[in-house]
Formats: C-alpha cells, structure tokens, sequence
C-alpha cells in the first residue's frame, strides 16, 4: 500500500486524558502553530519557545496555559476550549498529544513535533504521576469513568510498567485501554517529515543547543527576531529558568493547582533517567520492539536526536 501523499486522520485517540473528536469543532487560522508531542518529551518547553518567539518578551501577562490549552483534554466543555482560541487576536498555538493520525492536517498550519528517548519519556512519566495532586488524579478517574473509558489496573512496579507501555501498539483499539506511544506518535510524523509545514524537533538537541533550535522553530514558523533579543529569549527558554518560574508555567488543566509543588513538574529532563531503573528483561524487550517496528534510522534519531 502506498504512502498518501498527505496526513490523514485515521483515528479517535479516546483515553483517561485525550478525546481527539474535540478537534471537530477547531477552525484553523493562517500561521496557527499545533504542538504534538508525546506526553513528557518537551511539551511545555515547546509552548515557552513558541510564547517567546510570539510575543518577543519573557514576562507575560497571564499563566502559560492560559494562552495555549491543551485542546484534547476533556476537563472543561471544548466550547470553553474553541472560545479561547477563537477569542486569540495573537498567532495562536495550540498543544495536543494526539498523533498526527488523528488530528485535521492543514497546509496553512505549522506542525512542530518533539521526541524523545522512550525509555527517559517513560521515567519522567512516572515522576510525572507521582506529583499529580490526589484531587487532580481523582477527577481525571471521574472524567474517564463519566464517559466510559476502559482503565487499566496500575502494575505492580515500574519495570512492569515499562513492559506493559513499551509493548503496546499506540493504535486505539476498541474496547482497550489506550496508551498514547512515543513510537507509533513518532511514526505518524516521520513518514511526512518532507512537507514543508511538518518540522521534528528532539528533546536532546534542545538540550544540547537550545538557541540552535529555538532558531530552528522561528524560521518553520517564518518568525523573525532582533538579535538584541535572542539572548534573553533563549535565557528564558532555559531549564533553570522555566524551572524558577513554574508557578507560571507548570501547566493547570485541572483546578488551579494541580501539582504537589509545580518546581518538580520541570524535575530532571535528563537523558539517560532509566538506566539503573530498566532491568535486562524490559532493556531486551525495548531492542526488540524498536528493531522490529521502527525503521532504523527513525530508531536512532528517537534515542539520539539529529545530532546524536
């Protein structure tokens, strides 16, 4: 079967966090920026580059999620959601952790798509997790059981855990639990990395060269920067930085505080979290499963990034 020439959307992702048909309603605008990524590969350090290069200051009036909700996330009404993009005079950018299979492609919109190695996404996760506020965890299991999504019971343990996520197909099935999976999300992407408005950016190169690709995003989404302004930009845009002001920035898509301290919510994001973790059984299950449903080169660049 060939390749379409175009993304098309081929699934409803419906889980405990993501209903991708709340995408039917969205109206896109020339410039509209969707960041997709898997969930912990940079997500909220995308939408602080993108704020930054938007705005072109680095104090801003309101919380970071305030200007960028996540639009698939179905814990408020998505009118709610579409009014506050509708109501956006700025260019607006939107976050989603919805393979590109299923959310609309428009030839208008600049994708940015941020990877990450599975194994480290997989160890931030369980941090992750770990500092939701019960109040959070338990309207999210309200939400899921109010529209009938089928929940999975915890693993025992982490390496269990990893067995269990890294094993599953990322392709919702009826009737089973959905994991949303950094290697078919990455999948969906690199297979239309050629187009011109669909850019792949690696959590590892913006560690390694974060004004290298802070540059990058500006020049995919053709924005233009002083250079008086980059350094304090890019000073903004640092770990540390976003780090010290996570009570602006850690993201709040339920209640007002979430997070038992949102400083942990930018805990680490360091490569290399699982080792010491992972044991030889899940590393070899791991091998196994990118080496037979990925294509090498897509294999190396999810552990490594471009510059790895």
């Amino acid at each position: 079967m060939s390749t379409p020439t175009r993304p098309e959307r081929k699934y409803i992702y419906d889980n405990m966090t993501t209903d991708s048909r709340r995408w039917d309603g969205f109206k896109p605008r020339d410039g509209d920026i969707i960041i997709s990524t898997p969930p912990k590969c940079g997500t909220t350090w995308t939408q602080m580059i993108c704020a930054l290069l938007i705005f072109q200051k680095t104090k801003f009036e309101r919380r970071l999620s305030d200007y960028t909700p996540w639009l698939d996330m179905p814990a408020k009404p998505i009118e709610e959601i579409l009014g506050i993009y509708e109501a956006q005079t700025h260019r607006r950018f939107i976050k989603t952790h919805t393979p590109l299979d299923g959310v609309p492609y428009f030839e208008n919109v600049t994708y940015l798509f941020v990877a990450r190695d599975p194994r480290d996404a997989f160890i931030s996760m369980g941090n992750h997790r770990k500092n939701m506020r019960p109040e959070m965890l338990a309207a999210m299991l309200r939400t899921a059981q109010a529209r009938n999504i089928p929940l999975q019971a915890p693993a025992s343990d982490a390496k269990a855990a990893f067995r269990n996520w890294i094993s599953a197909s990322g392709i919702p099935t009826q009737g089973q639990p959905l994991e949303l999976n950094v290697l078919h999300h990455a999948q969906t992407f690199w297979e239309f990395r050629h187009l011109p408005n669909i850019h792949l950016l690696h959590y590892n190169d913006m560690k390694a060269d974060l004004e290298g690709q802070m540059r990058r995003i500006a020049i995919a989404a053709g924005i233009t920067v002083d250079a008086v302004l980059w350094p304090e930009l890019v000073a903004a845009a640092s770990f540390e930085q976003m780090k010290e002001h996570a009570d602006t920035l850690a993201p709040a898509s339920i209640g007002p505080q979430p997070w038992r301290d949102n400083a942990a919510f930018f805990n680490k994001g360091e490569h290399g979290q699982w080792q010491g973790i992972l044991g030889d059984e899940e590393l070899a299950l791991y091998r196994q499963i990118m080496d037979t449903r990925l294509q090498p080169e897509l294999a190396q660049w999810l552990e490594r990034g471009w510059n790895g």
